[in-house]
């Protein structure tokens, strides 16, 4: 959600700052931070949708099981170890 913010604000940035300069007016600097910050977004999340799809991002047991108080379904604890990304998954879920 806050990523498609961020992509809507950077276009109207971008559009706004790309109409003024049409019509004359010295408003290059919102056009700049514009596509800037759309260069930003769109390139993290290329960056960490490259970096799960080259091998790294392998999912460890911790050990650590509990009892989800929602569900009351028991839980275990992954870690991923290069992003630190920590995710619960059932007990017996054979798809990480």
């Amino acid at each position: 959600m806050l990523r498609t913010a961020l992509l809507v604000f950077a276009a109207l940035l971008t559009a706004a700052g790309g109409i003024g300069l049409l019509f004359g007016y010295p408003v290059w600097m919102p056009a700049l931070w514009g596509v800037l910050l759309l260069i930003c977004v769109l390139f993290e999340r290329w960056r960490y949708r490259h970096a799960q799809a080259d091998g790294r991002g392998k999912w460890e047991r911790t050990g650590e099981r509990f009892v989800d108080p929602e569900s009351g379904e028991a839980m275990e604890v992954l870690y991923d170890p290069v992003s630190g990304e920590r995710r619960y998954v059932r007990v017996g879920d054979e798809a990480r």
